[in-house]
């Protein structure tokens, strides 16, 4: 397991954007492949996308594909996840997570174990 903590939340005009980042512990940050959720009120958890460990693999859901972007700096241990063109339906709290990756692609949902404790975002209309 991976200790993870989400930060880049906040409020944002529809249209506007925001890079979210992930800080993990650990000194094999690149041997976890990791992907950023989001669930909001009273709805179900949504995956978002998917990186690699060495970032050679990205998956991102229909619904932010050209939109949102996954990115990872190995060096720094943070994924980062930068969301555009933001529309109030994309308001939830968004988490990342991590598995030491066993070869499927993309991992679903149940597949992570490592789970950051969520950051805010809401977008006004």
């Amino acid at each position: 397991q991976v200790q993870l903590v989400e930060s880049g939340g906040g409020l944002v005009q529809a249209g506007g954007s925001l890079r979210l980042s992930c800080a993990a512990s650990g000194r094999t940050f690149s041997s976890y492949a990791m992907g950023w959720f989001r669930q909001a009120p009273g709805k179900e958890r949504e995956v978002l996308a998917a990186i690699s460990g060495g970032a050679i693999l990205t998956y991102y859901a229909g619904s932010v594909k050209g939109r949102f972007t996954i990115s990872r700096d190995n060096a720094k241990n943070t994924v980062y996840l930068r969301a555009d063109s933001l529309k109030p339906e994309d308001t939830a709290v968004y988490y990342c997570a991590a598995i030491k990756y066993g070869g499927r692609w993309p991992p679903g949902l149940a597949d992570f174990d490592s789970w950051g404790q969520g950051t805010q975002v809401t977008v006004s209309s």
